[in-house]
């Protein structure tokens, strides 16, 4: 008998989008370990997005040699009845579902100066779109049965900024905008939003950050916890080799100017306003 046999997962029905290598794959895995039956889904493609493999059912493979159940997807999270897809597998498989894992992701990093748009909607529509057409596919199964849950994958590069990914942080930074509405939305029907915000050695990250450390295999228990059944609520979590932290906003003091503000009353109170040692959950 498996070590995780009373698993709190035991018996979820889990959605890991992107879930053919890399973070996906540990987060599939290791809900597949305690119990879970997992819908792996990944397309196959290259770290932009091009070509396609069934990368996805050598995931499937590993779990059920672990003693786990998982069956494979390989749609597109960013074309919207490919997204649909997931959730039509995983409720004719398992029944329901529980759990969205938003992970899948490319790249096509270029400064701004350089960016076309076609990269630049390549990239928010598997990041963003791809969320939003997964999630949304889920959302009134778990209305209607009273619980689930829904992680988002942010990025500490997204939410402070990197050279040449202005569409992925775009993406990025998006996602914790509808986690910030879904939270609300969803806490009446016992449905918990979260957000992921992971660093780890992975393909889409090995070139663009070789000084970058951690297995995904550390990043993982941070979307168990934002999974279970004591999750929070509207978080974002940042995990990163081994290391755990919390990415918050803030507002500060501020200045009041009243009703005939000009410009130059304004100005006059410049460095009150830029006072940040006073700062105040947002």
């Amino acid at each position: 008998m498996s070590e995780f046999a009373n698993s709190e997962f035991k018996d979820k029905v889990v959605i890991v989008t992107g879930a053919g290598r890399g973070l996906g794959r540990s987060h599939a895995i290791e809900f597949g370990k305690r119990g879970a039956k997992v819908l792996v889904n990944d397309s196959g493609g290259a770290v932009d997005g091009a070509g396609s493999g069934n990368t996805a059912q050598a995931v499937v493979d590993e779990i059920i040699r672990l003693g786990g159940v998982a069956y494979a997807n390989t749609a597109s999270v960013a074309d919207e009845d490919g997204a649909a897809s997931l959730v039509e597998d995983a409720t004719t498989q398992f029944g329901t579902v529980d759990v969205v894992v938003n992970n899948a992701g490319i790249l096509r990093d270029k400064t701004f100066t350089n960016v076309t748009m076609d990269n630049f909607r390549a990239v928010l529509d598997v990041h963003l779109l791809g969320s939003v057409y997964v999630t949304k596919a889920a959302w009134p199964i778990m209305n209607e049965k009273g619980w689930g849950r829904v992680v988002f994958t942010s990025s500490g590069s997204g939410i402070f900024g990197n050279v040449g990914q202005s569409n992925y942080a775009s993406a990025k930074m998006s996602v914790i905008g509808l986690m910030n509405v879904l939270k609300l939305e969803g806490q009446r029907k016992g449905i918990r939003v979260n957000t992921l915000a992971p660093g780890a050695v992975t393909r889409m990250t090995e070139d663009l950050q070789p000084e970058r450390e951690g297995r995904p295999e550390q990043v993982s228990p941070a979307v168990l916890y934002l999974c279970s059944e004591e999750a929070p609520n509207g978080l974002i979590l940042q995990a990163a080799n081994g290391r755990y932290s919390l990415i918050k906003i803030c507002v500060t003091e501020g200045v009041d100017l009243g009703e005939n503000v000009d410009y130059e009353s304004f100005a006059s109170r410049l460095d009150e306003l830029m006072q940040d040692d006073n700062l105040k959950p947002a």
